[in-house]
C-alpha cells in the first residue's frame, strides 16, 4: 500500500464531499457563505471525516449515507477552530498557514461564520434522510449532537478556558483533552460504525478507540507546540505558553509525553487490528497522526 497516495486520494474525495454540501453563495447574506467556504476549505488533514470513513469501511459500510455526516463533522470541527482563533479565545492570526477567518472577514463575521457552520452542520447531517431510510441515522445524529456539546467538545473548551493561568490536576487536564479534542474523534469513529451497521458493543469499543486516538492526537499537538516552527506547523508555536495553559508536556515533560503518545496509540491500533474488516489504511492513519510534524 502506498499510504501517501491513498491519503491524498481520500483527502481529495473528502474535499469533493465538503464542496458538494456547502451552501451556494447567493442572497443578501452571501457574505456569510463566503466566510463559511473560506473557513471550511482552508486545507487541513481532514482527520475526523477520514476516521469516520475508515470506521465505516472497517465494519463493511457501503453507499453514500455517511457523506453528509462527514461534511457535518468537518463543519463542526471548523466552527470550533474559527471561534478558538477569536481575540476572546486564543487570539491567533494564522491557521493552516493563512490568515484566520476573523482577520479576513472581521470579528463579527468570524463569530457569525462559526455560528453558521455549526447550524449548517446539522442541516447537512439531517439531509441524510433524503438519501435513504437508514435505521442508524437517528443514533448517529444523537452521537453527533452529544459529542459536540456541553458533555463533549464545548464542555472541554469551557474547562480549558477557565483553567488558563491556573495549576490544574492531571485528572482535569485529561478531562479537557477527552472532551475538547477526543469527543469529535470519538463521534467520528462511532458514527462510521453505526452507519455501517455495527453492533452496540462494537460501537462502544470504537468509542474507546476514539478516546485513545483523541488523547494521543492532543498530546502530539502539545508536543508540536514546543518543538515545531510556525512555518512547519502553519500556526503560531508556543501559543499554549502565551495563553498560560497547562499542557501534557508542561505536566509530564517532553520525553514522557512522547512515550505516552506511543503507548496510547498502540492500544488503539491493537483494538482496530482485532476486527476483521478493511483496516490496513486505518492502522497507518492512526500511526501517521502520532508521527506528524504539523
Amino acid at each position: 500500500m502506498n499510504f501517501k497516495q491513498e491519503m491524498e486520494e481520500r483527502i481529495s474525495y473528502i474535499e469533493t464531499v465538503l464542496k458538494k454540501y456547502l451552501p451556494p453563495k447567493d442572497g443578501f447574506q452571501e457574505r456569510i457563505m463566503e466566510a463559511m467556504e473560506y473557513s471550511l476549505m482552508g486545507g487541513g488533514k481532514r482527520v475526523r471525516p477520514m476516521l469516520m470513513l475508515e470506521s465505516y469501511r472497517l465494519f463493511g459500510g457501503e453507499g453514500k449515507v455517511m457523506e453528509p455526516f462527514m461534511a457535518a463533522m468537518e463543519m463542526i470541527h471548523t466552527y470550533s477552530l474559527v471561534h478558538d482563533d477569536l481575540p476572546a479565545m486564543d487570539d491567533d492570526e494564522y491557521r493552516r498557514g493563512r490568515k484566520t477567518t476573523h482577520i479576513v472577514y472581521g470579528h463579527a463575521m468570524g463569530i457569525l461564520a462559526g455560528d453558521a457552520l455549526l447550524n449548517y452542520a446539522f442541516e447537512t447531517a439531517l439531509s441524510s434522510f433524503d438519501l435513504e431510510n437508514h435505521p442508524g441515522i437517528p443514533k448517529a445524529l444523537q452521537v453527533l449532537a452529544n459529542k459536540a456539546g456541553i458533555y463533549g467538545m464545548i464542555g472541554g473548551q469551557v474547562v480549558d478556558v477557565e483553567s488558563e493561568g491556573m495549576e490544574i490536576s492531571m485528572e482535569k487536564l485529561q478531562a479537557i483533552h477527552r472532551m475538547k479534542t477526543g469527543a469529535l474523534i470519538q463521534a467520528s469513529v462511532m458514527i462510521g460504525a453505526i452507519l455501517a451497521g455495527a453492533s452496540s458493543k462494537d460501537v462502544q469499543i470504537m468509542e474507546q478507540v476514539g478516546a485513545d486516538i483523541g488523547l494521543a492526537f492532543q498530546i502530539q499537538d502539545d508536543i508540536l507546540d514546543v518543538t515545531s516552527t510556525t512555518e512547519e506547523l502553519g500556526k503560531p508555536v508556543f501559543s499554549d505558553e502565551k495563553n498560560h495553559k497547562t499542557t501534557y508536556v508542561t505536566f509530564k515533560g517532553l520525553e514522557s509525553a512522547k512515550a505516552d503518545v506511543e503507548e496510547i496509540s498502540k492500544r488503539a491500533m491493537k483494538t482496530i487490528d482485532g476486527f476483521s474488516g478493511e483496516k490496513e489504511f486505518f492502522l497507518e492513519l492512526v500511526k501517521s497522526l502520532i508521527t506528524r510534524k504539523k
